[in-house]
């Protein structure tokens, strides 16, 4: 798999976030929820659909389900951290309350967190702003007529 890396401009870049769920709804509450700040998204509905992703584009952050068909969360945890390109990225994981089961093994695959499924926009920002600055999006001002 060959991955691109960010580049070392001087120009600082906007944080990316990648959301990776299945649920079409999670990844647009995730996306309303960081449209107040300035940084990138993007969304994958699996992990092999989001490994594939991070060959265009290495994000800052990754909010990853557990449960999803075609490669789940653990397997593709699993898979960043065999890779040194991107065992380093962070992962809050989005969980439900049927995946207790699973919760020691992703400590130990080294997640930032995680936020439980319902979530609210508030909840998830509080989330993601302990591991990432979200920079505020820039004030968008009116053209005068």
């Amino acid at each position: 798999m060959r991955l691109k890396t960010k580049s070392s401009s001087s120009a600082p870049l906007r944080p990316h976030i990648l959301t990776v769920d299945d649920a079409k709804a999670v990844r647009l509450l995730t996306q309303r929820a960081l449209a107040a700040f300035d940084c990138a998204t993007s969304e994958a509905p699996n992990g092999y659909n989001a490994l594939f992703a991070m060959e265009r584009a290495l994000p800052d952050l990754i909010l990853l389900d557990v449960n999803m068909p075609t490669m789940g969360g653990v397997e593709m945890l699993t898979m960043m951290r065999s890779n040194p390109t991107l065992a380093a990225i962070p992962v809050i994981m989005l969980t439900s309350p049927a995946d207790h089961g699973v919760m020691t093994q992703l400590a130990a695959l080294g997640i930032s967190g995680h936020v439980m499924k319902p979530f609210t926009p508030a909840a998830l920002i509080e989330k993601i702003g302990g591991v990432l600055a979200l920079p505020p999006a820039p004030a968008v001002t009116a053209k005068p007529a």
